[in-house]
């Protein structure tokens, strides 16, 4: 009943404004106990954004690993922190190793015609996972932890609006998922 709320403009299509995002929340002089890292976008068509990176790939995990690591002094400064990251089940229907086994860049950041909306999607969910394991394994002994979920589907969102064909998949597949 205490708390106190600010809302603050953040585009993670824009790698500048995620910057000043950090810039401003560093000006407040403020702890930061948790970070959420929570937005997604979902079955787009491919673009590239200001910074001429694949739009699902940006919006979905480098916006975000960008943000943390801007934040990352004033999370181990206000330990204990968290810094939970959405990911979604759909990570285990990808990879981003080429058949060497290594990992293949341009798969994350797709050109036009190696685009798949679903598999773009997939791939930035797994960068998600792999980057807050990596996340807790550094900064844990800081007393920062990070944890990546799947948020279920629980709560109806509009993620897939952007494709009727989503659209009607999430809707079969409703009933056959937990829900609350």
């Amino acid at each position: 009943h205490k708390a106190k709320v600010e809302a603050m403009t953040l585009d993670l299509a824009s790698l500048q404004s995620v910057q000043h995002f950090a810039e401003a929340f560093k000006s407040k002089n403020v702890p930061l106990h948790i970070l959420i890292c929570n937005a997604a976008v979902f079955g787009v068509p491919w673009c590239l954004t200001e910074d001429e990176l694949e739009s699902t790939f940006q919006v979905n995990h480098l916006g975000h690993f960008y943000l943390v690591q801007l934040l990352e002094d004033i999370l181990r400064q206000s330990s204990p922190a968290r810094v939970v990251v959405v990911s979604s089940e759909s990570h285990r229907f990808t990879d981003i190793k080429d058949s060497s086994g290594k990992l293949d860049f341009s798969l994350l950041s797709p050109s036009k015609m190696e685009y798949w909306a679903m598999l773009a999607y997939n791939r930035s969910k797994l960068c998600n996972i792999l980057f807050s394991n990596e996340l807790n394994r550094r900064l844990s002994p800081h007393g920062v932890t990070s944890n990546s979920v799947h948020p279920g589907n629980m709560i109806y969102s509009s993620i897939h609006r952007n494709w009727w064909v989503y659209t009607l998949l999430f809707t079969l597949a409703r009933p056959f998922t937990k829900s609350m």
